[in-house]
C-alpha cells in the first residue's frame, strides 16, 4: 500500500508541474483561460498516478478542460468581471432640459441642456431653441427627447 502511494510516476510529475505553471500565469494575469488549462493538467496528472497511459490522459485533459471551460468561464466572467461601465445618460431618463440648438428629426442634428450639461439629441419631432424638453431615453451619448 504504501509503495501503490508514493510511487514515482514521470508524466504526472509533468502535468503537475503544467498545472503548476497554468496556475501562476492565471493568478499574475487573470484571463479565465489558464485555470482550465490547470484543472485539465490534474486530470491528466491522475490519470497517469492511476496507471493509464498517455492517450487516457491527453484525454482526460483535453475533456476536463473542454468541458470546464465551456460550462463555467461564462458564468465566472459573469459573476467577477462586475457591472462594467456605469451609464451617463441613464441617469438623465425623466429630467427636463432646454434646446440649445433646433433639434431636427430629419438631419438629426440637435443639442440640449439637462443638469447643466451640453448634450447631442434627437427626436421625432422638430423642436426649436428655447423649448423645454424631457429626456425620454439615451442612444450612447445622444439623448432622445420630446417637447415637456
Amino acid at each position: 500500500m504504501f509503495n501503490l502511494l508514493f510511487r514515482f510516476e514521470p508524466t504526472a510529475l509533468l502535468w503537475l508541474v503544467v498545472a503548476f505553471v497554468a496556475t501562476v500565469i492565471e493568478v499574475s494575469v487573470p484571463h479565465f483561460g489558464s485555470a482550465f488549462v490547470a484543472a485539465g493538467a490534474i486530470a491528466a496528472a491522475a490519470a497517469s498516478f492511476l496507471g493509464y497511459g498517455l492517450t487516457v490522459q491527453l484525454s482526460a485533459f483535453i475533456i476536463v478542460l473542454v468541458v470546464s471551460l465551456v460550462t463555467l468561464r461564462s458564468r465566472l466572467l459573469g459573476r467577477l468581471g462586475g457591472p462594467g461601465v456605469p451609464s451617463r445618460t441613464a441617469p438623465l431618463v425623466g429630467r427636463h432640459g432646454m434646446v440649445t440648438q433646433d433639434v431636427e428629426p430629419v438631419l438629426g442634428t440637435g443639442r440640449v441642456t439637462v443638469g447643466g450639461e451640453d448634450w447631442a439629441a434627437r427626436s421625432t419631432d422638430a423642436i426649436p431653441s428655447g423649448t423645454k424638453v424631457t429626456v425620454v431615453g439615451a442612444d450612447g451619448i445622444v439623448l432622445e427627447v420630446r417637447r415637456a
